[in-house]
């Protein structure tokens, strides 16, 4: 099994950038997948989440209205939008695979971070 991110980098504060998830070695279209962070120093946080089909999304309140999942079963790819981007999401991004919906922790896939920097 691989989740390979991608599109991480290094941004101003308002900027935008667009990550990618490959996935490989299991059924992606039978999978929930997650989009989850870790700044230096601080927890694990949950970030988004989204179904199979790709019709229902779940997105934490710190990036409400800022970033918005989505995925290609077709590419196996999942994505993360993140416009309006803060210093406070800076962070070493993963995306993440489980069966079970609404996940917030212990998925069964994690895949190798990409790294998100936000500074003037």
């Amino acid at each position: 099994v691989q989740l390979q991110a991608s599109g991480g980098g290094s941004v101003q504060p308002g900027g935008s950038l667009r990550l990618s998830c490959e996935a490989s070695g299991f059924t992606f279209s039978e999978y929930w997948m997650y989009w989850i962070r870790q700044a230096p120093g601080k927890e694990v946080e949950w970030v988004s989440a989204i179904n199979t089909a790709g019709s229902t999304t779940n997105i934490a309140d710190s990036v409400k209205g800022r970033f918005t999942i989505s995925r290609d079963n077709a590419k196996n790819t999942l994505y993360l939008q993140m416009n309006r981007l803060k210093p406070d999401d800076t962070a070493l991004y993963y995306c993440a695979g489980d069966r079970t919906p609404f996940r917030r922790a212990r998925y069964q896939y994690r895949g190798q971070g990409t790294q998100v920097t936000v500074s003037s």
